[in-house]
């Protein structure tokens, strides 16, 4: 915990408690018909150690809420934003007029338009620019496929139900609901408590269901509608489940993510890419997960759109040829040793990062820093974008190194891109599931001799003792690398069993010498065959669109100062519409020149919006500025306009024929706004504007 607010919430324990000694002395004092200066005198004290406990319980407040922009600020803000997203149409709750279903959103024009900017600069960023291969594969999956990648034994979350309504809730949620509630604002708990319930948010997602139900009870959470109490949590799978064909009897689900498309393409890619490493491929869809209970508008929902990229390596060289391009980028990075230590994410220099192993190895660093790039470009508040490395008891048992980009909205630090190096576990599930080997060669120029270490687990044994485990056990067995293999054969040789962790099981079993045989071969080999390593960044769209839309959120105030106009400031590479045009006035010469405009803005492919209403100027401005647009030209002449800039409000004026290339040259990125400002006359904003 903050030494600041363990300070103060000490502070406070020791003022409530002289608060309440004192009032006990005011209550025995009058009981005694004590003489009334001694109970004045008493009162006096009492109500300076209530202003005093005042002022503390302010400061913890302020300290607890981040400088005073505490949880109230956050809603309020939050609201404001996404009243003004429902209204504008940017996105609003599918099925409006029966009701709705929770997790399930419309985006409108507006929306649409944002998200086409998004996936196109997507498409240019990585697809174009690392010259990836892109696919586009079913939503509808087999069950055999998942459960080759483990997501119908693994993919699930914890479950509560309402014990009388039967209402389902995540039990995690309710956990994390109560512990940040509590902190934020119980001021009564102790400096004790308050480390305690950090403490559980910190390592609340390694908990088992018996530790989560455990402290639901400890705590006394009940169900939030009707305080009814809840269940012991149970896992609940995550997809939607449905059949292929009418028959019925092929089982499948609708796809969770988009990977497993591309890793059961692997061979055909391979092939395509001219069987050559390393190379990527890259999948823009639509995804599904079954969430218990939706919330927090578009960051968790039932559908959602996944841009993914698996980037397939050699394991045995991870470097970047084009890792200096990012070296040099500094940025918030959040390395698990500063956050076990309960420290803040600090600006690193990304080279120095993977020089010094904070980063596994450079083809990740190198996404880490494309992914920075993005985000930025896109608009994200680079003050407010982090990227934090897993901890430990987050990472699967098989990542090398997994790093998530975090971006900072009013629901507080939300997961919207993973970075993970995966190592080559897809590829070896679904070869072992398939019998269709995923593999890649490395040809040499001379035959080399190689001594190969070959483990061979007896099954029929390992059956015998583990069972249902055996596979886990086989697994991990055939996992190992060298320096375990040939430690556990000597192990075995001298004392015949060994105790081996299994990290599927989560626990160690006992391995007799009869089990595995464990040995080394020399071989003389024309090529190496292996299985690639995978590098995979994840972005969940949704999220990014969502808290972009909050970090170009923006107030101020109306020209006549009565009211608080809202503005989005998107950047004109994912404005919705990059241009309006206005008559001035309702002229015909006015309308005829419009539509000119028009015709050139459409020819170069800008995206834009003529508006003759007879509605004042400056209120169609703020009708624009509030849907993002970032330039707007008025037609007030028959031979130049204006053109003002949505962020400052600064206008220019150009000749009729000008105004298309100028906007196209700005929107474009051709040319900055302070190009354009220094290259043309100014025009006074003041008799238009708001």
């Amino acid at each position: 915990m903050d030494a600041t607010e363990q300070s103060l919430r000490q502070s406070l324990s020791e003022k409530s408690s002289s608060v309440e000694a004192q009032g006990n002395a005011v209550r025995a004092l009058k009981a005694s018909r004590a003489a009334k200066p001694d109970i004045d005198a008493a009162i006096e004290l009492l109500n300076k150690l209530k202003l005093e406990k005042s002022a503390v319980e302010k400061e913890l407040q302020s300290t607890i809420s981040g400088s005073g922009n505490g949880s109230l600020n956050r809603e309020a803000f939050r609201k404001a934003v996404v009243n003004t997203l429902e209204r504008r149409l940017f996105y609003i709750p599918s099925f409006k007029i029966y009701s709705g279903v929770a997790g399930l959103f419309d985006y409108g024009p507006p929306g649409c338009a944002i998200k086409s900017n998004v996936l196109s600069f997507w498409r240019q960023h990585f697809i174009l620019e690392e010259n990836m291969l892109e696919v586009d594969c079913p939503c509808v999956t087999p069950e055999v496929v998942l459960k080759a990648s483990g997501h119908v034994d693994k993919f699930t979350d914890l479950m509560v139900k309402d014990e009388k309504t039967g209402t389902c809730y995540r039990a995690d949620h309710l956990l994390k609901d109560y512990c940040t509630e509590k902190l934020e604002k119980d001021l009564t708990i102790s400096a004790d408590k308050a480390a305690e319930l950090k403490d559980v948010l910190a390592v609340m997602e390694d908990f088992s269901p018996e530790q989560l139900g455990a402290k639901i009870k400890e705590y006394g959470i009940t169900a939030p509608d009707t305080k009814n109490p809840l269940s012991d949590p149970y896992p609940f799978n995550l997809m939607f489940q449905t059949s292929i064909g009418p028959s019925g009897l092929i089982p499948g689900y609708m796809r969770p993510e988009t990977a497993q498309g591309i890793f059961v393409n692997f061979k055909d890619l391979y092939y395509y890419n001219g069987r050559k490493l390393p190379f990527a491929a890259a999948q823009i869809g639509q995804a599904f997960r079954n969430e218990i209970s939706p919330r927090q508008g578009l960051l968790r929902v039932r559908e959602f759109t996944l841009a993914e990229i698996e980037h397939f390596v050699d394991p045995e060289n991870k470097s970047h040829p084009k890792f200096p391009d990012v070296a040099k980028l500094e940025f918030l990075m959040f390395p698990r040793e500063e956050q076990m230590s309960g420290q803040s994410a600090k600006k690193l220099c990304l080279g120095e990062a993977v020089a010094t192993g904070t980063v596994n190895n450079e083809t990740l660093g190198y996404f880490i820093g494309r992914v920075y790039l993005f985000l930025t470009r896109l608009g994200i508040d680079k003050e407010r974008l982090r990227f934090r490395q897993h901890l430990a008891n987050e990472m699967a048992h098989y990542a090398a190194d997994c790093w998530d980009a975090e971006i900072e909205s009013s629901y507080g630090w939300i997961e919207c891109v993973g970075i993970a190096d995966r190592s080559a576990y897809d590829l070896r599930a679904h070869s072992d599931k398939s019998g269709v080997p995923l593999v890649a060669e490395e040809k040499f120029a001379e035959p080399k001799e190689v001594e190969k270490l070959v483990i061979t687990p007896v099954k029929k044994e390992l059956g015998l003792a583990f069972k249902g485990n055996q596979k886990n056990v086989v697994e991990s067995l055939e996992a190992m690398n060298e320096e375990e293999a040939m430690e556990m054969k000597a192990t075995l040789e001298s004392k015949g069993e060994v105790e081996f962790f299994v990290c599927t099981l989560k626990k160690n079993v006992t391995i007799k010498k009869n089990m595995v045989s464990i040995s080394k071969e020399k071989k003389k080999e024309h090529q190496r065959v292996f299985t690639p390593s995978v590098i995979e960044p994840s972005f969940g769209i949704g999220r990014i669109i969502y808290c972009l839309y909050e970090h170009c959120f923006s107030t101020r105030p109306s020209k006549a100062g009565d009211e608080q106009l809202n503005v989005f400031r998107f950047p004109p590479l994912v404005a919705p519409i990059k241009c309006t045009v206005f008559p001035l006035v309702q002229n015909q010469q006015f309308e005829e020149a419009a539509k000119v405009i028009s015709k050139e803005l459409a020819s170069v492919g800008i995206s834009h919006k003529i508006d003759i209403t007879g509605t004042s100027i400056g209120k169609r401005y703020a009708r624009t500025d509030e849907l993002g647009v970032p330039f707007a030209i008025t037609v007030d002449s028959e031979t130049s306009v204006t053109i003002r800039e949505r962020d400052s409000k600064d206008q220019i004026r150009v000749s009729l024929k000008e105004a298309a290339s100028v906007v196209s040259s700005v929107a474009e990125g051709k040319m900055t706004w302070q190009d354009v400002w220094a290259s043309f006359p100014h025009h006074s904003s003041a008799a238009l504007d708001e």
